[in-house]
């Protein structure tokens, strides 16, 4: 059995598009079977640095999937390459 995917999103506390994304993200992962990280980034100046003005923002490593809003189509898409 493979590893599962996993994806890291780097999110802030009190954002309503993050709390959104991750809502959206929590419901695919029975889909998918994906696992997800969460990230706050202000416990950390470079995350806060790198990601204030983009946040929620949804990586896969250093591959940004999506920010601001879930994109499915693009969450799918990533999925479906080898």
């Amino acid at each position: 059995m493979s590893t599962p995917l996993q994806l890291t999103l780097y999110r802030r506390t009190g954002c309503h598009l993050c709390e959104a994304m991750l809502g959206q993200l929590q419901a695919l992962q029975a889909d998918y079977g994906f696992g997800l990280q969460t990230v706050d980034i202000d416990d950390d100046p470079a995350l806060e640095a790198a990601y204030g003005e983009w946040i929620p923002v949804l990586m896969h490593g250093e591959t940004e999937i999506c920010h601001y809003f879930l994109e499915v189509s693009k969450l799918r898409q990533y999925f479906s390459q080898p």
